[in-house]
């Protein structure tokens, strides 16, 4: 069992960048493959980016790719996501997910994730 805890939202500016942190207790992350998704107002949930667990390979989703990375420290358990050139479309609340060999395939699955944080919201305004 794992517990995630996604922190670093807030409110930014247009053209703004922010980090998330996804930081894992009762366990290590590096165990697990991660995932971040997002959910804006009346929209599904969607997958932005996720990390395989034994080779390190990425998925990006499209509208992200070039402006997304999901940096990994292993010290400190945690998994972030850096976000650079944010628009209004990117707001939403941001999840971050956890799964046991995950190929990097199915990263973008949420089904595929065995535990989920509890969110944190992004909002873009100017």
């Amino acid at each position: 069992q794992v517990q995630l805890v996604e922190s670093g939202g807030g409110l930014v500016q247009p053209g703004g960048s922010l980090r998330l942190s996804c930081v894992a207790s009762g366990s290590t992350l590096n165990y697990y493959s991660v995932g971040w998704f997002r959910q804006g107002p009346g929209k599904e949930r969607e997958a932005v980016s996720g990390i395989n667990d034994s080779d390190g390979s990425t998925y990006y989703a499209d509208v992200v790719k070039g402006r997304f990375t999901i940096p990994r420290d292993d010290g400190k358990n945690t998994v972030y996501l850096q976000m650079h050139k944010l628009q209004p479309e990117a707001a939403g609340v941001y999840y971050c997910a956890a799964g046991g060999g995950i190929v990097t395939y199915y990263l973008q699955r949420a089904l595929m994730y065995d535990y989920w944080g509890q969110g944190t919201q992004v909002i873009v305004s100017s």
